[in-house]
């Protein structure tokens, strides 16, 4: 049973390379409207509103400027949880298409070597290849000195993918996040509170393609988007202190269970004699469990235990929710308007 590595500060290495935490993130709570129709401007869309939260299980991205062409590299990292086959070309990756992608949008060259240690399991709904990618971005700017903001660097990020700008805050220096609401198409973005609690994430040894599970989403003919309910529950934390894991929900829970029924198994079986809730983060196939026992410190450990005793090739990782809020301490490399510096 894993323990990630609490790596969430960016900082240098030897010989000028800049080492960046890529965290992973869960939804707490997630509604989703029905497909947009027809004749609007992105019929077959779906609107969100989630809150989402960076946890401490983190891919670790290593950027050295050089003087040739770029080169790009991706491995699990040696205590990766739930390891499978990169089986994927480079060019496939999101950081690579990051790289390029903001090279195009700066008109000159980045060259870089970039080496991306994975933790965060491939189809999991953790967000782990959108992190990667926030990382390349906010990597490149510092490490080149290009000055842009987040607004800039956001809307890169949307030409790739929905998830990815959730990863890039005001301080663009921050490798994490802060909590948001994030509505619209997932380019409404606004950051809220959570509180700092344990996580159990339950890792199955399968994926769920997003497409199948918003394509079941719509076969289950969805009601109106619950926004209001999400705001609700965001409210409650900020004046409770803590997390109502009872009410927590997502709207792809029941698609996701469709397109892989395991799922279902896992929830019903996990936690067998318990009132301990168990939630899918996403579109799947990672679940997570909510854990606040500070009287208890062994407790988590032990319903860890549960859960893999129980549901055999699942494997579970202790982590925890992160609020963003120590991002003005980081330290990093010296850059300047010409890049390295230092």
């Amino acid at each position: 049973m894993p323990t990630p590595t609490n790596n969430t500060s960016t900082g240098p290495l030897p010989d000028g390379v800049l080492s960046l935490s890529a965290p992973a993130k869960i939804n707490l709570a997630l509604a989703v409207s029905p497909p947009e129709p027809a004749g609007s401007p992105k019929p077959g869309w779906h609107r969100i509103a989630s809150w989402m939260v960076c946890v401490d299980l983190c891919d670790d991205l290593e950027l050295r400027a050089i003087s040739g062409p770029s080169r790009f590299s991706v491995r699990w990292a040696d205590d990766a949880p739930r390891p499978t086959p990169i089986d994927w070309p480079i060019e496939k990756d999101l950081i690579f298409k990051a790289h390029a992608l903001l090279e195009q949008a700066v008109g000159r060259s980045l060259p870089v070597e970039a080496t991306l240690s994975k933790r965060t399991p491939v189809g999991g709904g953790l967000g782990g290849g959108s992190s990667d990618a926030a990382a390349m971005l906010r990597g490149l700017n510092r490490l080149f000195g290009l000055g842009l903001d987040r607004a800039a660097l956001s809307g890169i990020a949307g030409k790739l993918g929905s998830d990815i700008a959730f990863f890039i805050d005001d301080d663009v220096m921050s490798d994490v996040a802060r909590p948001a609401l994030v509505s619209g198409f997932g380019d409404v973005i606004e950051r809220v509170a959570c509180p700092e609690e344990d996580v159990i994430l339950v890792a199955p040894d399968f994926g769920c393609p997003t497409p199948d599970v918003y394509r079941a989403f719509d076969r289950l003919s969805p009601g109106p988007m619950r926004e209001d309910a999400v705001r609700e529950l965001i409210a409650r934390a900020e004046e409770t202190g803590e997390i109502p894991i009872i009410d927590l929900f997502n709207d792809l829970s029941a698609a996701a269970c469709a397109v892989r029924p395991g799922l279902t198994k896992i929830m019903r079986e996990a936690l067998p004699g318990t009132q301990i809730p168990i939630h899918i983060t996403g579109s799947g196939s990672t679940l997570f469990v909510p854990f606040n026992v500070p009287d208890e410190p062994e407790a988590i450990n032990r319903v860890a235990d549960l859960i893999e005793q129980t549901c055999p090739g699942v494997v579970c990782v202790l982590s925890a929710t992160l609020s963003g809020e120590s991002a003005d301490d980081e330290q990093g490399i010296d850059v300047d308007e010409n890049g390295l510096s230092g």
